[in-house]
Formats: C-alpha cells, sequence, structure tokens
C-alpha cells in the first residue's frame, strides 16, 4: 500500500448545501464521508464551502456569491478539481466549470473514479466501464466546449452538433455492447453458482470499508485484498469454508454506501445476485464510526430493494478494539447523554436487544470474540443445512458437543 506521502495528491475543494431535508449536522457526516472518498481516489481536500438555501440553484447550485468564493479560491490556490456531495446535472456542471476553470465531479462521478481504479477483473471492468457511460451520455455537450456549440451564429451552425450526436450514437451502441457483454457474463456466472452444489451459502454485506475483506481473510485462511480505503473490494470473492466439520461458501460482496449512484446498482445487479441467492447474511457493522447506525439503515434499504431483507441474517459489529464512548466528567451536569457515551455493555442493552441471539461484538484485526463468531455462524449454517438434508444431521453435532480430540 503507498503511504499518502509517497504520492502527489491533487488538491480539491468540497462543496455541499443545508435544506429543509438536510440538516448542517448531515451535511458535515455527509462531506467527511466525501473527504474520504476525495482521498481515496488520489485528493486532498483544501477546503469545504457550505451554504444554506431552500433548495439548489438550477443553474449553478449553489448561490452567485458563494460561487465567486469558491472561484476566488480555486484560481489563488490552483485547486484542480471542485467536488459536489450531491448528483449535478449536465446543465449545471456545464455552468460551474465555465466558471471555475477547473474539474467539476458530482459524488457520482468521483464514485465511479474510484471503482474505475479499483476494477481488475474483466467482469468489475465491464460494469465500471457500463456505468461510467451512462453517466457520460447525457453529458456529452459540454465537454465538446472547443465547438462552442452554444454560442451558434454564422459559421457555428452544423459540425458541433454533428460531432457530438456521432458521440452519442457512439456510446450508445458502446452501452449496448457493454450490456450484451454482460448479459453473456452473468449466464456463465449463474452457471457457476448453480456448479457449487448444495452447500450453504453465507454472504458478507455491509457499508464500504467496515472490514468485511479482513473477517473473510481471518476465517477462509485466504488473502482477499484489504485496505482502510473505501471500495477496496470490487470483486465479489467466494471461498469455501470449513468449520469444525462443517462446510460452507463464504462470499465477500462489493460494500454499499450512501447516495448509491443508480447506475452502480444496476451494473452491479450481477454482483447484488451472490446476495440474493445467499442462504445467510453476515450484516458487518463497523461500531467505533460515529454513524454506524445510519450506516445500517442505508444497507437494510439497499437489501431491500434486492429484495433480500428477509433473508436470516446475523448482526456482526466489528472493530470493537476502535470503539471508544464518549466521557462525561463527574462535575459536568450541563452535558446531557447521548448514545455516543453508550460502552458497548450499554449498546446491548439498547434496540440491539431485540435482536436477540443474532448479535456478535468481534474485532477481526485483532481476532477477539472470534471463537463465538465461529459457534454463532455454525450454528446457523448447520440449522440451514438439516432443514435442507435431514438425513445430515448425525454428521453436524451442535458446536459445544465436539471434544478436543474431535478438534484436532
Amino acid at each position: 500500500m503507498l503511504e499518502k506521502n509517497d504520492i502527489e495528491y491533487e488538491k480539491a475543494v468540497l462543496i455541499g448545501i443545508v435544506t429543509r431535508e438536510q440538516s448542517e449536522e448531515k451535511l458535515e457526516e455527509y462531506l467527511d464521508e466525501l473527504e474520504f472518498l476525495t482521498y481515496t481516489a488520489g485528493g486532498e481536500v483544501m477546503k469545504r464551502f457550505t451554504q444554506k438555501m431552500d433548495a439548489p440553484n438550477p443553474k449553478t447550485f449553489i448561490g452567485t456569491g458563494k460561487m465567486e468564493d469558491v472561484r476566488a479560491f480555486v484560481e489563488e490556490h490552483e485547486i484542480g478539481a471542485a467536488i459536489f456531495d450531491d448528483e449535478l446535472s449536465p446543465a449545471q456542471q456545464k455552468n460551474i466549470e465555465r466558471i471555475l476553470h477547473c474539474k467539476v465531479l458530482d459524488r457520482t462521478g468521483l464514485i465511479l473514479d474510484i471503482f474505475a481504479q479499483r476494477a481488475t477483473t474483466s467482469y468489475a471492468r465491464t460494469q465500471v466501464e457500463l456505468a461510467q457511460y451512462e453517466y457520460l451520455l447525457p453529458r456529452l455537450a459540454g465537454m465538446w466546449t472547443h465547438l462552442e456549440r452554444q454560442r451558434g451564429g454564422i459559421g457555428m451552425r452544423g459540425p458541433g452538433e454533428t460531432e457530438i450526436e456521432t458521440d452519442r450514437r457512439i456510446v450508445r451502441d458502446k452501452i449496448a455492447l457493454l450490456k450484451k457483454k454482460l448479459e453473456t457474463i452473468d449466464r456463465q456466472m449463474e452457471v457457476q453458482r448453480g456448479n457449487r452444489g448444495q452447500l450453504v451459502r453465507v454472504a458478507l454485506v455491509g457499508y464500504t470499508n467496515v472490514g468485511k475483506s479482513t473477517l473473510m481473510n481471518v476465517i477462509s485462511k485466504s488473502e482477499v485484498f484489504a485496505e482502510n480505503k473505501l471500495f477496496a473490494t470490487l470483486d465479489t470473492t467466494v471461498r469455501k469454508v470449513v468449520i469444525r466439520n462443517l462446510p460452507f461458501l463464504l462470499t465477500d460482496t462489493v460494500g454499499f454506501i450512501r447516495k448509491l449512484p443508480t447506475q452502480l446498482v444496476e451494473s452491479f445487479k450481477s454482483t447484488l445476485d451472490e446476495v440474493r441467492e445467499a442462504d445467510l447474511l453476515l450484516h458487518v457493522v463497523d461500531i467505533s464510526h460515529p454513524q454506524f447506525e445510519d450506516h445500517i439503515a442505508s444497507v437494510n434499504q439497499i437489501l431491500a430493494e434486492i429484495k433480500s431483507a428477509e433473508k436470516p441474517t446475523l448482526m456482526v459489529f466489528n472493530k470493537i478494539d476502535a470503539y471508544k464512548a464518549e466521557k462525561i466528567e463527574e462535575d459536568d451536569l450541563m452535558t446531557e447523554k447521548t448514545s455516543s457515551h453508550n460502552t458497548l455493555a450499554e449498546w446491548k442493552n439498547t434496540w440491539m436487544n431485540r435482536l436477540g441471539e443474532d448479535v456478535l461484538f468481534i474485532s477481526a484485526l485483532n481476532k477477539e470474540n472470534m471463537e463465538e463468531f465461529k459457534k454463532k455462524v455454525y450454528e446457523a449454517v448447520r440449522q440451514i443445512h438439516i432443514t435442507r438434508f435431514p438425513y445430515n444431521n448425525f454428521l453436524y453435532p451442535e458446536y459445544d458437543t465436539y471434544t478436543d480430540e474431535e478438534e484436532e
């Protein structure tokens, strides 16, 4: 892994707005995440610009006065990219580029850029390429600035429009070609999934950067790439895992994120099929993250969209080694206790208590509570297996009945 000092990071500014639907506190959360995304993509955030508005400006997203502040800062500090937290329309993007004279990206464009960097297999690259072309198609007009299509007048009619239409046709043809290619790969992957036999399938799901790949490496003794960056894993990895003498298939999937671009949900349909076809979900959560409850809600929403919300699920709260509850001093009578002051023991007595036995607290990095994790997973997989094959009950006894000799 390259350290931050080893490579030259591109200077960037972040821009977001506070609206009636999005409070200042919520915007700061989103901008923190956007900064991490920017760092993952190879950028360094120099400044954040925020503005309170009833609704985004249809021409420039933010107000003209604030846009002038951004322009002055971009010029003074030679900023390479302005990144907006919300999706920009093609017209907004074009107008902003004219004012700022630098690259203008929104959250979708940034995530697509990260995916393009991270995709390693032919399948992942095809999925990302399709999403990028679908994102690019309505924005083609803004990329033909050298033809000054919008100016019109004598000598400007015809060629610009023709050039853009030619490009649109090329992009549409490319999209159709990529969709056909993905359909072919989807059929191949469907056959592969069918060839896995009757083994129980378990899928790791969760927000991006919660430690799914680290957990995969621990439990399957494999070498899946893991890194403290967003979307370190794009390619679905399937490994055969054996706990005690019970075999099952474990799948590491792409992480979810808030405001996930619709193009990506569509193009990564086959990756999500691994989740759809799983018998058991391990929903991994980074409990050390201040907004982990929001992350759970985002993941549950996407699971509902792909009709997988009702599957048997174990909630795995990871990174307990990094969790630190905020403290209130004994003589502090002003500070009101909130969920951020909860210890892990107190969290267990909140809404988590309603989940019953389907909750685990672990540290995949330090291998804390891994024995309890293996026991819970074993019992859940065993239950699914003996329901499917009742006569195999005697093959896989309950976890606690194993003797030390049998384990060896």
